[in-house]
């Protein structure tokens, strides 16, 4: 684009040569050359007005403006009796796109990922732009396995200078992962290793999961799962010295070679505890899962760390930070762990906002809540107030966070952020016996009714003999304590020549404790 510029450029100036040596007044501009783009498009771009003096500086930045644009590939500017004379050479406009020989992705999502590159119907056309689709097909490709995709690209030059563009692609065969080696491994096999890892060689299973394809995000998860393996076994100073990826020339076979070190296995020498713990430090121990003298874990000491934390958490230390640092002696082959504890200030809950219940009310979500708005802060309410919104299977999700108050140190707001989903169901069912000839039946049912939390049903079923009627209704806060109240009614209606007009009712009334 940069040479096309100069080009532009320097052809101006060729123009420009036979009359630049005098500025003059501008008094028309005419536009010469566009096709589709209208004349207003290229005034409006136009630095320069009818009864501006134009001189070099200003017809330099003429022409810069409009290149600008990316709407035009030529820009000259000419003079004759005072008239401005604009010559542009348009970019073509790509008419239509076509995808050939895709099977590995849909076409429209390749459309997209067109389209995320600059390429896309009705833009302008730009053989740079094209040139980095072709690279942004190509990488998706990669990122499935197809190492040995062919993509061929053309163009075809069409009426009132547009273009089509025609990507044929040849997949190819995917590429897959023909071995995994270890370098480096001396107290687990190779074969152990290999289990703890989603990239794999080809079994059965294959074809569904994807995983003998050589994915980076793969690998990178895999290694991750490798250092968490050798760190909760005590191996402080493992680690992945690199790794290499080949493929065979025939773009078929991958190989993959893992360096580690093992270094030694390390055990827990002592458990110290600093800071501000706030809690009797018999207690604090209690929640540190390392021990002395046995083998170090990471997931002992992370999990260690949150246990710590969310004890904090209950007495209103929202922002609580705890910090396990190391002493390692590397001649002993030990390490010391002292856990520093800052519990920061003491919060309290300002306001519960809930939003998202477009249907269910506000106080059928508020009453599951155990913790309080004005009470302090406390991680274990807070969680197992989420857990009862969750049972309450209204909603697809339920998302829990607790910001800090603005301007506030020692305030903190709960957001529940909740997606509904249907809660009611209507089924309808025809059948045929003997005895009762045609069979009708159909029930509606409602889990959340009016957004209130109650539950009501209804059930009909009609035959050649009888006829039955069922509704049950439950509201399961019919007491502020959580004393659910319902009922079921039953009727059934005996309509055989026989024994017709006998009636049959029941109802039973029912109370519960909600949990």
């Amino acid at each position: 684009m940069k040479f096309q510029f100069l080009v532009a450029l320097v052809s101006f100036f060729y123009a420009f040569s036979s009359w630049a040596s005098d500025s003059f007044i501008v008094k028309d501009i005419r536009v010469e050359g566009i096709q589709r783009t209208e004349a207003g498009t290229v005034f409006s771009y136009l630095p320069i007005k009818v009864g501006d003096t134009l001189d070099e500086q200003k017809s330099t930045e003429a022409i810069k403006a409009l290149y600008a644009t990316g709407f035009f590939k030529d820009v000259k500017l000419k003079s004759e009796n005072g008239v401005l004379i604009v010559e542009v050479d348009e970019r073509p406009a790509i008419a239509q796109i076509s995808i050939n020989g895709a099977k590995e992705f849909e076409k429209d999502k390749l459309i997209e990922g067109l389209k995320q590159a600059g390429i896309s119907e009705s833009r302008i056309f730009s053989r740079s732009l094209l040139d980095r689709a072709e690279q942004e097909l190509k990488r998706q490709y990669i990122s499935r396995g197809k190492y040995a995709v062919k993509i061929t690209t053309t163009t075809t030059p069409l009426e009132r200078n547009r273009v089509a563009i025609n990507f044929d692609i040849n997949e190819g065969r995917t590429a897959r992962i023909k071995k995994i080696n270890f370098v480096g491994n001396e107290k687990f096999k190779d074969s152990e290793l290999r289990g703890l890892l989603v990239l794999r060689k080809p079994d059965l299973l294959s074809w569904f999961t994807k995983n003998d394809q050589y994915s980076k995000q793969k690998l990178s998860a895999d290694l991750e799962t490798l250092r968490s393996y050798y760190l909760d076994r005590g191996y402080l100073e493992f680690n992945v010295e690199s790794t290499q990826v080949s493929i065979t020339p025939d773009l078929r076979d991958i190989y993959i070679t893992i360096n580690v070190t093992e270094g030694a296995q390390y055990t827990v020498s002592d458990i110290k505890v600093a800071g501000e713990p706030l809690l009797p430090e018999a207690e604090i121990h209690k929640l540190i899962l390392l021990k002395s003298g046995q083998v170090f874990a990471r997931q002992k000491l992370t999990e260690s760390i949150k246990l710590i934390t969310d004890r904090l958490g209950d007495d209103g230390y929202a922002f609580a930070n705890v910090n396990a640092s190391p002493e390692v002696d590397h001649e002993n082959r030990q390490a010391a762990f002292t856990f520093f504890i800052d519990p920061g200030r003491r919060v309290y809950i300002r306001r519960i906002n809930i939003t998202g219940n477009d249907r269910t009310r506000d106080e059928v979500i508020r009453r599951e809540f155990r913790q309080m708005e004005g009470a302090w802060y406390s991680t274990n309410k807070i969680n197992i107030s989420k857990q009862r919104i969750d049972r309450l299977a209204f909603f697809n999700s339920v998302n829990v966070e607790t910001p800090a108050v603005p301007n506030k140190t020692d305030q903190v707001d709960i957001n529940v952020k909740v997606e509904e989903r249907p809660t009611g169901s209507i089924m309808f069912g025809a059948g045929y016996s003997d005895r009762q000839g045609i069979i009708l039946n159909g029930s509606v049912s409602q889990n959340n009714i009016f957004g209130t939390g109650n539950f009501f049903s209804l059930d009909v079923n009609t035959g050649a003999i009888n006829k039955t009627y069922a509704a049950s209704f439950t509201n399961p806060y019919f007491t502020v304590n959580g004393v659910g109240l319902g009922f079921d009614a039953y009727k059934r209606v005996l309509i055989h020549e026989l024994c017709r007009g006998l009636v049959h009712s029941k109802a039973t009334l029912r109370a519960q404790v909600s949990g």
